[in-house]
């Protein structure tokens, strides 16, 4: 069993003991998200770019973003176990798109997209 397969038997018997899942639609969960990965965003909020690495690694603002990163994750399994999703599948098709969307020769370097 994997890693992942090992925490989404996890969060399914933390939900069932708690009788969450009338709670977990999918519409309730792709807002878990959303509002977790803004809280996420909310730690970096008027950190400049150049910073932001330095940011990551001191200790009291890396322990509420590693929180958040987390919050995010546990909502998007959710959200995967909910509808039927394969999170690592769909993750590496959607690599696969975006090498031959973005070409190392012609994407290289540049943060503009098509």
């Amino acid at each position: 069993m994997t890693s992942l397969e090992e925490l989404r038997e996890e969060l399914r018997a933390f939900v069932a003991v708690r009788d969450w899942q009338q709670f977990h639609d999918p519409k309730n969960l792709a807002m878990l998200v959303a509002s977790e990965a803004g809280e996420l965003l909310a730690e970096y909020r008027w950190v400049r770019s150049d910073e932001a690495d330095a940011h990551s690694r001191e200790a009291a603002a890396r322990e509420r973003i590693v929180a958040e990163i987390a919050d995010v994750g546990i909502g998007l399994v959710l959200l995967c176990e909910r509808i039927g999703v394969d999170l690592v599948e769909v993750m590496r098709a959607k690599v696969v798109k975006n090498a031959a969307k973005y070409p190392v020769e012609t994407a290289r370097g540049k943060a503009e997209r098509p």
